[in-house]
């Protein structure tokens, strides 16, 4: 059986967590700017650090896993 959690879980985040997509910080105009779909190096260098940081808590903290399979 396979280990799906790192896979889902960095899915996900990088959804949730790509800049610009559905939030963007810092924004052009404001600290947080939602939906605008524009990004600057700022906002994708704060995006990964969030990215990398939220992915070791989940699979290094927290340990998610998901097993599909039998």
């Amino acid at each position: 059986m396979a280990d799906w959690g790192p896979v889902f879980v960095g899915v996900v985040l990088f959804i949730l967590l790509t800049p610009g997509l559905l939030v963007q910080m810092p924004g052009r105009n404001r600290c947080i700017e939602f939906g605008n779909f524009h990004t600057s190096g700022v906002s994708i260098l704060v995006h990964t650090v969030l990215y990398f940081a939220l992915m070791c808590i989940f699979l290094l903290a927290i340990h998610v896993h998901v097993y599909i399979g039998s």
